[in-house]
């Protein structure tokens, strides 16, 4: 079982001017501590209530973030936890994947997903479609995406972005390409996207054990539909620990536990305590060496 870490919050103490060395001690103390991943939200509001937060507390890009993760560190791997279709044209997001691949020494994930945060998108003046558009959106991002890592150029055309002669140079350097993972748990859509574009999938531990076992047995049936071998696609999810607060040691380990039984092999958390660093060297002592084998 790997273990990643998603940072959702850049409110610290000590303002603007503390996010830089904050973030600098987080990575490179998770990656010490055997991290096998770090994230960021795409977002430029924050999540009104999250961690008590609201929308307008400091929140940074995501892409370039993750290029200052990737000058801290050497191992772990990095992406947007989850890209947001309607943010970037595709064709930049992809020289932007490849770019992030490329600084990184092929350490880049392309999370994206469908996009949700109606009130961020509105306040920014960027369009938001209907559902049904932004999941159009999301194919075409994917279709694109296969298309132009299958070579050195390519000319696309969906139905509702078209770049007529993207190059792919540089090659990103992960083999074949970034890990493509989705998402969601949408179960006609979302989940065969999944299914026939992706390499991993990112279910939310937020609708509880039953759906996520849930979900997964519908992209099981996803990929026997399509072909597709089941156990190729990395299972990841998104949870909280929250160690100066309801959880504990044990309590972590044993829902790592229960996460692997279900077929889970990458789970990720967000921590609000984070930037005490101490939740960091209990995972390193005590939790990731618990679960190494898992």
């Amino acid at each position: 079982m790997h273990v990643g870490l998603q940072i959702p919050s850049f409110k610290y103490p000590g303002g603007a001017a503390a996010i830089r060395p904050k973030l600098k001690e987080i990575v490179t103390t998770a990656e010490e501590a055997g991290f096998y991943s770090l994230w960021v939200m795409d977002h430029y509001y924050q999540i009104k209530g999250l961690f008590g937060e609201a929308y307008t507390d400091p929140m940074l890009e995501s892409y370039t973030t993750l290029g200052y993760f990737a000058g801290l560190t050497e191992k772990a791997y990095l992406g947007v936890l989850i890209t947001g279709v309607i943010y970037r044209h595709p064709a930049v997001l992809l020289k932007m994947v490849n770019t992030l691949d490329i600084v990184s020494g092929g350490r880049a994930y392309l999370g994206i997903g469908a996009a949700w945060y109606e009130d961020e998108a509105k306040g920014y003046g960027i369009p938001y479609p209907s559902t049904s558009e932004r999941f159009e959106q999301l194919e075409d991002t994917l279709q694109l995406a296969k298309a132009l890592w299958a070579g050195d150029e390519a000319a696309f055309e969906g139905k509702h972005f078209a770049a007529p002669a993207i190059t792919n140079n540089p090659h990103p350097l992960s083999n074949p390409h970034p890990r493509i993972m989705i998402g969601g748990t949408g179960p006609k859509k979302t989940l065969r996207m999944v299914a026939e574009y992706a390499d991993a999938c990112n279910i939310g531990a937020w609708v509880g054990p039953e759906n996520m076992q849930k979900s997964l047995d519908i992209l099981k049936d996803h990929c026997e539909t399509l072909g597709r071998d089941y156990d190729t696609i990395e299972k990841t999810c998104l949870d909280t620990a929250h160690l100066s607060g309801k959880d504990t040691v044990d309590s972590l380990i044993s829902r790592l536990k229960d996460l692997s039984a279900m077929g889970f092999t990458h789970a990720i958390f967000n921590m609000p305590d984070v930037y005490e660093i101490t939740p960091l060297e209990t995972f390193a002592k005590e939790i990731i060496p618990a679960i190494a084998e898992l």
